[in-house]
């Protein structure tokens, strides 16, 4: 069985396999050591504090199966963006100008550097192994991350964010950072988004122009990745499109790739989730399957499930998923339908 939990430090020598094996471009999975050392001690700290309100916690989880203890993959929450640097991104939005004496109004699509998303909550490092995409296991992976944010809302803000990983080719090449980036840093798209990684994307903001970049002076190979998933992101837009998560005019600052957006109260599998009392039993009839977690904090789990589930009544689980939720008689958990 898979079951999604939160981080350990015994963890650090597969997150580093993980990291390596990750899609460029996802810089919050750095192939360095110490860096994923530091997210991995930022999450357990994170856990241990009592929040009453959002700041720049982390929350990490790892998917893992139960039978060799191998991770499978990893997913991340960031409480607020912009609490402890500022939180970059590219406005894409009309730039007009006009005439009155040639009655002329024309706007043009620009982008530019801002800091707009600061004081959202972030989904970010997805990551799943070839095997289980498009499974059950892929929902697991990043669904019950809003799982988690609907049993411990207080620590989230009051909408959510993820950036998709932009377009590139198979060999790292990005039109879009070739067209914007590279001129400003020197740096090929890779080495940009490793710097990002182990480093943070504050310092290279810096060096991007503090004035609009006018779209249609770009290559139109760059213009075209303007909001352009990569092929091995569109799982991870998908599941959240289905959440009910929007593209909006803000796109990535390195690969334009997008960005969705949320409120927290209308996400699918927080507005919808259902809470219930577990009884146990030997065997189930099951008529669905379920995304199903307990609403622990540090011990936090959650698993995929057949179930016999009927909304205000308890719910029957088989001594394979207490364990693997780490519940019993009486406790409760919160499901939603896959």
């Amino acid at each position: 069985m898979l079951v999604l939990r939160t981080v350990q430090p015994t963890d650090l020598p597969q997150l580093q396999r993980l990291a390596r094996e990750s899609l460029v471009g996802v810089t919050s999975l750095p192939d360095d050591s110490a860096r994923l050392r530091d997210r991995i001690l930022d999450s357990c700290s994170s856990l241990q504090q009592n929040i009453e309100s959002p700041g720049p916690q982390n929350y990490f989880f790892v998917l893992e199966d139960q039978t060799n203890r191998r991770l499978a993959g990893c997913s991340e929450i960031v409480a607020t963006t912009g609490s402890s640097e500022p939180f970059y991104s590219l406005r894409n939005r009309p730039f007009t100008s006009a005439s009155r004496e040639l009655n002329i109004k024309h706007g043009v699509p620009a982008l530019s550097l801002c800091q707009d998303l600061n004081g959202h909550s972030l989904l970010r490092g997805f990551h799943i192994d070839t095997a289980l995409v498009r499974t059950p296991h892929s929902e697991l992976l990043s669904r019950a991350r809003l799982l988690f944010i609907a049993a411990h809302a207080q620590r989230f803000a009051d909408a959510v964010i993820s950036e998709i990983v932009g377009f590139s080719s198979d060999d790292g090449h990005s039109p879009f950072w070739d067209a914007v980036g590279k001129h400003f840093f020197d740096l090929p798209y890779v080495e940009a988004e490793h710097l990002c990684g182990l480093k943070s994307r504050t310092f290279l903001a810096h060096l991007m122009p503090q004035y609009p970049i006018y779209v249609s002076m770009l290559p139109q190979a760059a213009q075209d990745c303007i909001g352009r998933v990569h092929p091995d992101g569109q799982e991870a837009f998908d599941i959240l499109a289905r959440e009910g998560f929007e593209t909006n005019s803000y796109v990535d600052l390195f690969d334009g790739g997008p960005t969705l957006y949320a409120r927290t109260l209308d996400i699918r599998s927080i507005a919808q989730s259902q809470i219930a009392q577990v009884i146990t039993g030997e065997s189930i009839d099951a008529r669905g399957r379920y995304l199903v977690s307990n609403v622990s904090l540090e011990d936090y789990r959650a698993i995929v499930a057949d179930l016999d589930y009927r909304a205000g009544q308890p719910v029957a689980l088989d001594y394979g998923m207490c364990q693997a939720l780490q519940v019993s008689e009486g406790s409760t958990i919160r499901l939603i339908a896959l």
